[in-house]
């Protein structure tokens, strides 16, 4: 039963999140700010683990029809996101830095090789809020992509009392949306991970 039960719990919540995201996205309004111009170019695509209720979205909104992965943690929440995800059409990667993190990030650059950008929260799935791994940097820097960050502010929200401080807009709120494509180039590991981490605080919930 109990077996059953968490199954039935993998189809059903990510369908039932998908659609709380769906209505959360047509009851707000939106301006999308363009940092630096994006394109159809393939990038490696982060944002903070707190921001994900809306970033999936805001993603599909720029790319509508690039194929995609999104790295999500081997935990059973991990399990819930990829559900959710794939009803955006990204196909999970599962792994962390913390668990699988060398048989993921084969995975995502195998991905990267088919032509399909990768998403991934360099602060997840545990943290710490807001600090940046050496998975983002190094699926970067080996792939030589460039990287879409993907940010938001709001005024109007519920911010859960979790380790990411997750952020759901309230409906009929403004949400500003700021996303750039950013080089890390010829930089070294700390270098990098200090460029990123500023480029990515500079426009969140705090």
């Amino acid at each position: 039963m109990k077996k059953f039960l968490r199954q039935a719990g993998q189809v059903i919540i990510p369908f039932l999140a998908y659609i709380l995201m769906r209505i959360t996205w047509f009851t707000t309004f939106k301006k999308f700010n363009f940092i630096t111009s994006i394109g159809e170019d393939q990038h490696v695509c982060v944002c903070w683990h707190g921001e994900l209720f809306m970033t999936p979205q805001a993603y599909r909104h720029i790319h509508k029809n690039h194929p995609a992965s999104a790295i999500i943690s081997q935990h059973f929440d991990g399990e819930l996101m990829a559900g959710t995800l794939n009803w955006f059409s990204i196909k999970p990667l599962r792994g962390s830095s913390r668990k699988g993190a060398q048989k993921v990030l084969l995975q995502a650059f195998r991905s990267i090789k088919n032509g399909e950008e990768v998403l991934i929260s360099p602060d997840g799935p545990k943290g710490p809020r807001h600090t940046v791994s050496d998975g983002a940097i190094g699926l970067a820097l080996k792939s030589k992509l460039p990287m879409m960050v993907i940010n938001f502010t709001t005024k109007r929200f519920w911010q859960f009392n979790s380790w990411d401080k997750f952020v759901i807009p309230k409906p009929f709120s403004k949400i500003e949306f700021y996303i750039q494509s950013i080089s890390l180039e010829g930089m070294e590991l700390d270098e990098a991970r200090k460029f990123l981490s500023d480029k990515m605080l500079e426009h969140t919930v705090h």
